[in-house]
């Protein structure tokens, strides 16, 4: 049997993008439907959703809810992999200019508890029957947004409607969309679902621990954060919730579309290369350098930043490493835009050191290839990190991770240790303590490490040979939905 199956998620590459979910969101389903699963997509109605689709069709008319009127449902094809999406039309919760989630002002819209309820409701409405052509077996929804999913799937089971299997993955628990409960009313859910085995949390609306209570099966994006997540420190208040689900819960790590993110094919960057041919990386490290305004010098050591600048992403704790990298000859070029005192604080450090540290606030899907290809060393400092795109890129283009050891940073980073280096299995560095002497630590083991020109390149090569294909991460979901249709 094929299984068919519905992905309901808030963004989606190439089509709209803020963070890494919308490049697991991209990149899943056609690895999915390569091994033989039907994945379709389900999106809101956005504008870059919009003008990014072939084909967008009327499927259904879906009426009044939620405060919005004259709600549709289309379909259209993502080319070139051809995967269908869904559109949940509602011009006037959706067609709204800059970032999807937030105001000008930079704060979430006030009503956002029904634009994401309105995913929720409008996957589950496929999932039962609302377009005549297609329905899925399994509904998987993709972090707080598709959250209510599960949980309307079940209120329609009370009226008769068949059993749908729901998957809640887990992108970052720290995101869980929650709303006052003078809200419920507006979600349209039985009134009994507002209580502590429901939506309720700690008097709010959570519709990520809707997500995580009713769902059937629950994924987190890797292994060891799977494991943290159920402990107090990492639990962000739902860890008694997950504890009790442990043994539904699966971690499978990202993986990397290797179709954009390998320096064989990357037209973005200076140079192609590869790891018996790595003579372009050179050329892609002085490329970076004039771009961003660094001393021209192939043998300072470059480390590199691509990220959300939040205290989450331990930007904080890189911010009070950068003498230790200058006085060292590195340099530090970031990329990232988020907490304004974060970024006051990169560009005070890019003022006080003057072709050593370069630093560009926003978003730029090119210079982000052109740092992961340029650097030497890509930081992912974070506090704590689900699974973390960023190293996987880093890794493929023999620009060695440096990370703390968290989450799926620890599960994909191996620490350039005396013991690893001598077995052959170092791929990056790491730390334990989330700390100045931690991070510093770290970054005295690149510098020595760089030094040392034969075991570096080694290094460099082993890091290049890593494989983190979505081949992997889609036969582990298959094994999950298995599970559930079977169960």
């Amino acid at each position: 049997m094929t299984v068919c199956v519905l992905h309901a998620a808030a963004e989606m590459f190439p089509l709209l993008k803020t963070g890494g979910l919308a490049d697991v969101v991209g990149a899943l389903p056609p690895a999915q439907s390569q091994l033989g699963t039907h994945a379709r997509v389900v999106l809101p109605g956005f504008p870059a959703v919009l003008a990014g689709l072939d084909d967008l069709k009327l499927v259904a008319s879906l009426g009044a809810a939620f405060g919005a009127g004259d709600i549709r449902l289309e379909r259209g094809v993502l080319k070139p992999h051809g995967v269908v999406v869904y559109v949940v039309r509602a011009d006037q919760f959706y067609d709204r200019p800059g970032n999807p989630y937030l105001d000008a002002a930079h704060r979430p819209y006030a009503d956002n508890d029904r634009r994401f309820a309105l995913l929720g409701w409008a996957a589950a409405r496929i999932a039962t029957g609302v377009d005549p052509e297609w329905k899925p077996h399994i509904v998987h929804a993709h972090d707080w947004h598709a959250g209510l999913a599960p949980a309307y799937l079940r209120a329609f089971e009370r009226e008769g409607a068949a059993r749908v299997g729901t998957v809640m993955t887990v992108h970052n628990l720290a995101y869980q969309g929650t709303f006052p409960a003078s809200e419920f009313g507006a979600l349209q859910l039985p009134g009994d679902f507002y209580a502590v085995d429901g939506v309720e949390f700690y008097g709010l609306v959570s519709f990520l621990k809707a997500g995580l209570y009713y769902a059937d099966r629950i994924t987190t994006v890797s292994p060891t954060y799977a494991r943290e997540i159920q402990t107090q420190a990492h639990g962000a208040g739902l860890h008694g919730l997950l504890q009790t689900r442990t043994h539904d819960i699966t971690g499978i790590l990202n993986g990397v579309d290797y179709s954009i993110w390998s320096p064989s094919v990357d037209d973005t960057i200076a140079a192609k290369y590869t790891a018996a041919k790595p003579a372009g990386k050179s050329k892609c490290k002085a490329a970076l350098q004039e771009r961003m305004g660094l001393t021209r010098d192939e043998d300072a050591l470059l480390f590199g930043v691509v990220s959300r600048l939040t205290e989450q992403k331990g930007l904080d704790l890189l911010l009070s490493a950068v003498p230790d990298i200058v006085q060292r000859g590195g340099q530090l070029v970031v990329l990232g835009t988020g907490d304004p005192a974060l970024e006051t604080g990169m560009k005070n450090a890019a003022a006080a050191h003057p072709g050593a540290v370069a630093v560009e606030l926003g978003f730029d899907e090119t210079l982000s290839h052109s740092i992961i290809a340029g650097s030497d060393v890509v930081m992912v400092p974070s506090r704590f990190e689900p699974c973390g795109l960023t190293q996987l890129y880093a890794l493929a283009y023999g620009s060695l991770p440096l990370v703390h050891r968290v989450g799926g940073l620890a599960d994909t980073v191996v620490d350039c240790s005396l013991e690893n280096l001598a077995d052959d299995l170092a791929t990056g560095f790491d730390f334990s303590a989330f700390d100045r002497a931690g991070i510093v630590g770290a970054i005295r083991r690149a510098f020595a490490l760089k030094a040392r020109r034969t075991e570096w390149k080694n290094v460099v090569k082993r890091a290049m040979g890593q494989n983190f294909g979505w081949e992997t991460a889609a036969l582990r979901y298959a094994e999950v939905y298995q599970g559930l249709l079977g169960a």
